[in-house]
């Protein structure tokens, strides 16, 4: 279970987001662009893994669907939420532990993302987003 800031905080809504967080894995996992898309806020910023900020929904789907069709190609990916930080009544960040694998599921890569979470009419959607690459330790 991840830590949860503050403590007293909605177990429910923790539960929502590990589950939002769930669904961004499996997309990627199964490279299905329009799921992964469905989970992004009209109005959000992602910073990819490589560093290019993405602003607006369709910004964010030029480079989905040119990325991520194939990126599983050769492993896949996992994400266990460590930290839940609670900034506002609809507004949540996640912090993600990501390890990349290769297809015999030997690591490859990690990363530490944070996720920010908008709730809008009753849905969790990301409306940020930085991935940050882990530098493998000599």
């Amino acid at each position: 279970m991840p830590s949860v800031t503050p403590p007293d905080s909605p177990s429910e809504v923790v539960d929502a987001l590990i589950a939002r967080v769930a669904e961004l894995q499996r997309t990627q996992q199964q490279e299905d662009v329009e799921g992964f898309l469905a989970l992004f806020d009209d109005d959000a910023v992602w910073v990819t893994g490589g560093g290019r900020r993405l602003i607006g929904l369709d910004v964010i789907s030029e480079f989905t669907r040119s990325v991520l069709p194939g990126a599983m190609t050769d492993g896949s990916v996992t994400y266990e939420v460590q930290h839940v930080l609670f900034i506002a009544p609809d507004v949540v960040l996640t912090g993600v532990n990501q390890e990349y694998v290769d297809l015999k599921g030997a690591h490859v890569s990690a990363g530490l993302p944070s996720y920010v979470w908008r709730r809008r009419d009753g849905v969790w959607r990301l409306i940020a987003g930085q991935n940050t690459g882990v530098p493998e330790e000599i």
